[in-house]
C-alpha cells in the first residue's frame, strides 16, 4: 500500500472525534486509517501555548498548516532558487547528481543537498516539466 498524508478533509473528524472524548482506536477506524497513525498525528501537531493553555488542543487548520510546513522544507530545491539554478546549471553541462551533490561545498553554496535529493527533484513533478531527465548520464523517464 503506498504511503498517503492525512488531508484536511480527514484531520476534520479527528479533530470532532477528539472534541467529544472518543478513544484513538475507534477515530482510526472511523476514518478508515491505523490507530498509529492518528496517534502520530495528533502528537506532532497538537497545538501548545504556554500563555493560554486553555487553548491547548488538536485543531485541523493547525494541524494541516503544521504538515505543510515540514512538507515543504523538505523540498531544498524549490524552495531555494539560487541552488536550484546552480543544480540545473551543473546537470545540463552534464554532471551526474553525485558530482553536483559532492562540489556544492566548494562551489560556495550556503546549502547542502544529497544526490538522492538531486534525483527526486529531476524525477518529480516540477524536473519532468523542465524536461531535467534528458541531462542525466542515464536517461531514464522513470526512477
Amino acid at each position: 500500500m503506498a504511503h498517503t498524508e492525512l488531508d484536511l478533509r480527514e484531520r476534520r473528524p479527528i479533530e470532532d472525534m477528539l472534541n467529544a472524548k472518543m478513544p484513538v482506536s475507534k477515530i482510526a477506524a472511523e476514518i478508515g486509517r491505523h490507530r498509529s497513525t492518528v496517534y502520530r498525528e495528533i502528537k506532532r501537531n497538537q497545538f501548545e501555548d504556554d500563555e493560554l493553555p486553555y487553548l491547548n488542543g488538536y485543531y485541523r487548520v493547525n494541524a494541516h498548516r503544521a504538515a505543510d510546513a515540514r512538507r515543504a522544507r523538505r523540498r531544498k530545491l524549490i524552495r531555494l532558487e539560487g541552488l536550484r539554478a546552480h543544480v540545473i546549471k551543473q546537470l545540463k553541462v552534464g554532471w551526474t547528481s553525485e558530482q553536483i551533490a559532492g562540489r556544492l561545498a566548494y562551489d560556495e553554496q550556503p546549502v547542502r543537498v544529497s544526490h538522492e535529493t538531486i534525483y527526486a527533484y529531476v524525477y518529480s513533478r516540477e524536473g519532468q516539466s523542465e524536461r531535467l531527465a534528458r541531462h542525466l548520464p542515464s536517461r531514464r523517464k522513470k526512477r
